[in-house]
């Protein structure tokens, strides 16, 4: 008989970086703040949280963040000004974010790495399973890898992690997950991780995204981690003793994602981000993708 675990209620998005890839844009405004078509990028992710039934949702902020707490609180100032003009479909959009969800923030007062603004979460988190979203990866609402890993977690208990096959040049900008193949093509069993890998020493292709469902035991682990590569404690290194042991913490696994990703970690891919999204949308594909093509032929 399959074991059934803890069903996972929480999610935590660090959200203390300091944005410098985009400064000069990010010196006042948090970086999750910038927007993505008409959104701002954190609200994505907060989003995909819910979707995946995670209603409680924690984010570790720092100084310069309070944009993103005014974000998902009301605004009833503007909430009037629209509505005595009657308009209602702004005001839905303004709402929304506002009812998404249950929201919660605690600082992470010095920016010791993703392993130490996880630690943060501890007191909020407690003794349950919990998800971690990053916010620089941003997953098309139409492949839902967060409910996947979730799915995976309740049934196998432990921790999941989001991979995804990179080309091997590449491998030495990820975690990389040395893994086991399970009965199930999309899930792997992973037996060890490194940080940022060179390439001809990387034991697979896969690296490891931004997203995790992690066991509480992960915490302990973070107490005793030593600072590792950037003088930064690791999340990686946790979960390479996890995945070294699974009398710590239940087993690791992975689950390898195909699907659509939005990588707006970089100023690049960050404008791509956007385009994609873009001629996506109903309202503003047919004529985006329209100015696009001619764009592409007469300028480029």
């Amino acid at each position: 008989m399959t074991q059934s675990h803890p069903r996972i209620s929480k999610a935590v998005i660090p959200a203390a970086g300091l944005g410098t890839r985009f400064l000069p844009a990010t010196k006042a405004t948090p970086k999750e703040m910038l927007p993505v078509v008409d959104k701002p990028a954190i609200q994505y992710v907060v989003e995909e949280a819910v979707a995946a039934g995670l209603s409680d949702v924690l984010v570790i902020t720092g100084r310069n963040k309070r944009p993103l707490e005014d974000h998902f609180d009301r605004n009833y100032e503007l909430e009037e000004t629209l509505t005595r003009k009657g308009d209602a479909r702004r005001l839905a959009k303004v709402q929304e974010s506002s009812d998404l969800a249950t929201m919660h923030y605690v600082r992470q007062g010095d920016p010791r790495g993703l392993g130490h603004a996880v630690l943060c979460a501890a007191p909020h988190v407690g003794d349950q399973p919990f998800a971690v979203l990053l916010g620089d990866d941003l997953i098309d609402p139409r492949d839902p890898l967060l409910a996947r890993m979730v799915e995976i977690q309740e049934r196998e208990g432990g921790s999941v992690i989001a991979l995804m096959e990179v080309d091997p040049a590449q491998i030495h900008l990820y975690g990389c997950a040395a893994v086991e193949t399970t009965g199930e093509s999309d899930v792997v069993k992973v037996t060890n991780l490194v940080e940022k890998p060179d390439p001809s020493e990387a034991p697979s292709n896969l690296a490891i995204i931004g997203r995790y469902v992690l066991d509480p035991a992960v915490f302990d682990i973070l107490r005793e981690t030593e600072p590792g590569r950037g003088n930064e404690i690791q999340l990686t290194d946790a979960l390479e003793k996890l995945a070294e042991d699974e009398k710590v913490g239940g087993p690791v696994h992975g689950v390898i994602f195909k699907g659509r990703r939005y990588d707006t970690g970089d100023r690049g891919d960050y404008l791509r981000a956007i385009v994609r999204l873009a001629c996506e949308r109903e309202d503003l594909g047919p004529e985006f993708r329209t100015w696009l093509r001619s764009y592409v032929t007469e300028e480029m």
